[in-house]
């Protein structure tokens, strides 16, 4: 069985369902096979933390677990891939293969922590699930008999998603090139084949005044934090004027170094988010303009620097979830409801980008707590026993669906369709060839 074509077996259709459904066993036998290496894997990267785009030790651990895979150089495998700490491993046909050009899937793995409390959001899972449901799908097609079928499995180690954007760094390398369809999935207290992430743009805001001796003379200073504290009480009465799914949040880094000194410098970081790449523009400049007339109203000037990268909303893909949706139930996953799936709290995420120039699926999956990311206790559970059975069993319904990608050519065909349409809506043009 070719993928992209019917083979004609005994019984038909029929015939070639039940085959493809073995084949999904096989993958899922696979993962269990390797989940003693998978879950030393994940514990191994739990119990190092690392900051985004200095993930050497965790790096390092999967790129070795790749280059340990038998049958020895089974995987090719690229360290330092375009990043210090990104990685590419590839398996499928031999270096010359001529037509017809293989299907190109990829299995996303991320691998930062956060400061102080490591990992609190569980990338040491996804980078778990990314590798596991990368070896089922291999597993799958190796037990195939006859020659290598036109497939390559590509496994990409995206580091910085808590800051940065690896993801994005990657798209502008060239790195998601020629995938046809990408994968991963997310620890959460749900499980949901999708989640209506959102657009996000930050800023770093710098005022600088004057300093004076602030008893003896203070109307000689200029006061930094003064336009800080105004530009704070700006944003929140603006939040009357704010459309409900609109987010707003920030900090004040820098206020000054001692009470009798008129602050002359001061630094906030902030957040803007809103649900589409459409949107976000409009926030950022009405959010703008409390910046600077907070720098008017004090006699201050002020610096508004965006960050490296906006992080871009993530497209639904229905036809994706929902075959994610039917392999996931055969499993025992029990989802959340579409209208809970598409009304939920969300964050935002370096794979929204990935959205725009590849279709792909970002599920999230219950890992056996009802701890909220970015709390310790996440970080207790992450690196759990318990949170094995869910990471693994969700890394088999991602091979199972991307076998079904594989081998139900209409399907991906639907998924393309979807991808497009999305992208029409947000009046995006997919730059990727």
């Amino acid at each position: 069985m070719r993928p992209g074509e019917e083979r004609p077996v005994e019984g038909g259709a029929c015939a070639a369902v039940f085959e493809v459904e073995l084949l999904k066993l096989r993958a899922a036998e696979c993962i269990d096979e390797a989940a003693e290496r998978l879950g030393a894997l994940s514990r191994a990267i739990w119990s190092e933390p690392e900051l985004a785009y200095e993930e050497h030790h965790a790096h390092d651990v999967l790129t070795r677990f790749f280059q340990s895979e038998r049958p020895a150089a089974s995987w090719a495998v690229q360290p330092h891939y375009q990043l210090v700490t990104a990685f590419r491993a590839e398996w499928g046909p031999p270096r010359g293969w001529a037509a017809p050009r293989p299907l190109h899937l990829g299995f996303l793995c991320e691998y930062d922590a956060l400061p102080g409390i490591g990992h609190a959001c569980g990338h040491n899972l996804i980078a778990e699930v990314g590798a596991a449901a990368a070896l089922g799908v291999k597993g799958a097609l190796e037990s195939l008999p006859g020659p290598p079928l036109p497939v390559k499995v590509i496994v990409l180690g995206t580091p910085a998603e808590e800051d940065g954007g690896g993801k994005i760094d990657l798209i502008e390398a060239g790195a998601f090139k020629n995938l046809d369809v990408v994968f991963m999935a997310h620890p959460s207290q749900e499980n949901a084949a999708y989640l209506p992430d959102v657009a996000e743009h930050d800023v770093t805001v710098k005022y600088y005044g004057k300093a004076s001796h602030a008893a003896a003379y203070p109307w000689e200073g200029l006061n930094a934090l003064d336009a800080a504290v105004l530009a704070y009480n700006n944003l929140s009465v603006l939040r009357q004027q704010m459309k409900p799914t609109w987010r707003v949040h920030g900090i004040i880094k820098n206020g000054g170094v001692k009470p009798n000194i008129i602050p002359s410098y001061s630094e906030l970081i902030y957040y803007f988010r809103a649900p589409s790449m459409k949107e976000l523009p409009v926030l950022t400049k009405k959010a703008e303009d409390c910046f600077r007339a907070a720098a008017l109203a004090t006699g201050c000037t002020v610096e508004i620097k965006g960050g490296a990268h906006d992080y871009y909303n993530v497209l639904p893909n229905k036809s994706l979830w929902k075959a994610y949706i039917e392999n996931g139930k055969k499993l025992g996953i029990d989802f959340i409801s579409e209208d809970a799936m598409l009304n939920g709290p969300s964050g935002s995420t370096d794979f929204g980008n990935v959205t725009f120039v590849v279709p792909g699926i970002h599920p999230y999956f219950y890992i056996g707590s009802n701890a909220l990311n970015h709390t310790e206790q996440y970080t207790e559970a992450a690196g759990s026993q318990e949170a094995q059975f869910y990471t693994l069993r969700t890394a088999k319904a991602l091979a199972m669906t991307a076998l079904d990608v594989i081998f139900k050519p209409e399907l991906l065909e639907r998924i393309r369709e979807d991808f497009k349409l999305k992208l029409q809506e947000e009046e995006f043009l997919n730059t990727v060839e």
